[in-house]
């Protein structure tokens, strides 16, 4: 099933959405440089993960956490999780 992940990197505090099967797999390829955006940002660290059943929930899923309401949302629920993530980094 796939997870809808947030890292977020160490040098600026940017934040990354992305869909993956393994979101531990997919932060060392981000830590790697094999992407674009995150390349420039490295090193990156795991915040949110969420479990979805199928691509096209985890797709809505990833487009409302880019939205402004979506990153609103994740900071309030962050800040109420004291900043720990449920996935380990």
């Amino acid at each position: 099933m796939p997870f809808v992940y947030v890292i977020e990197s160490s040098s600026d505090q940017t934040w990354y959405t992305g869909i993956a099967l393994v979101p531990v797999n997919r932060l060392k390829e981000h830590n790697a440089g094999k992407n674009r955006f995150t390349k420039g940002h490295k090193p990156w660290r795991i915040i949110y993960t969420e479990e979805h059943p199928d691509w096209d929930s985890a797709r809505k899923q990833e487009k409302y956490l880019k939205s402004a309401a979506g990153k609103n949302w994740l900071r309030k629920y962050l800040a109420s999780k004291g900043g720990d993530t449920e996935f380990p980094a």
